[in-house]
């Protein structure tokens, strides 16, 4: 990821010499995503201690907030969990290029000029682009888990930091970063454009629960097992009786 490695030395030479570990605790945020104190302690090798006060420095100075911990339904109900620690707009900013400022106002010079159509063409051309890039996903023959999976690499690739998981009957994808989220806030055309975008290289429904641009932590995405998949499960299950 090009562009993470290059937002990381922009902020880097902001920092002095002893905050490294502090912008490392942000850093590792912004590119993994929400995250809990024990979590982060365990993954830089910071004591718990060193780790609560990377944290409050942090939050005092509007890099992060600690917020409740985005749970899926097979998850909840199994006592409270610890916050988690999540990179505010403000501390984005420290980490991304100001182009957005750029791309928001020339997106509002476009709609005022009785071409609300042309943001929307825009979103779609965006999104036609990585339906392109998801070209060999959409025609493969690999079951939607395997496919989920192989989208999550290229939203990596993309700069999003994507994970999936186990979600009910179904999977769910996680974009811990956007790095359009700022201009996503103002145009919400780019995330439909985008989901719609998820649905084409899945070959199926898939059903947007949440994004960053919209105040979220995470970005969600939840991709049903399809009927086929559904069937072929339990005729193996049959065979196996």
């Amino acid at each position: 990821m090009a562009l993470i490695a290059e937002l990381r030395n922009t902020y880097v030479v902001k920092k002095s010499e002893p905050d490294k570990t502090r912008d490392q605790v942000a850093r590792t945020i912004l590119e993994a995503g929400p995250a809990t104190a024990a979590d982060l302690a365990q993954k830089l090798a910071i004591t718990p201690a060193g780790i609560r006060r990377h944290l409050d420095s942090l939050i005092a100075e509007g890099v992060l907030t600690a917020r409740e911990p985005y749970q899926s339904s097979t998850l909840r109900g199994r006592g409270r969990p610890s916050k988690v620690f999540v990179m505010t707009d403000g501390g984005r900013e420290k980490f991304e290029h100001s182009y957005d400022d750029l791309a928001v106002a020339a997106l509002k010079f476009m709609a005022s000029k009785n071409g609300s159509h042309l943001v929307t063409e825009f979103a779609q051309s965006r999104a036609n682009e990585f339906i392109r890039k998801g070209e060999q996903i959409k025609l493969s023959n690999k079951n939607i888990s395997e496919k989920t999976r192989a989208l999550a690499k290229i939203l990596t690739k993309e700069g999003y930091a994507a994970t999936t998981d186990k979600m009910g009957s179904g999977e769910e994808i996680c974009q811990h970063h956007c790095p359009i989220a700022h201009v996503a806030s103002e145009f919400p055309q780019l995330c439909e454009a985008e989901t719609a975008a998820f649905s084409a290289i899945l070959g199926t429904h898939v059903q947007r629960l949440a994004t960053i641009a919209h105040g979220d932590g995470v970005c969600t995405t939840f991709i049903p097992a399809n009927n086929s998949q559904k069937r072929k499960s339990k005729t193996k299950e049959g065979a196996r009786s």
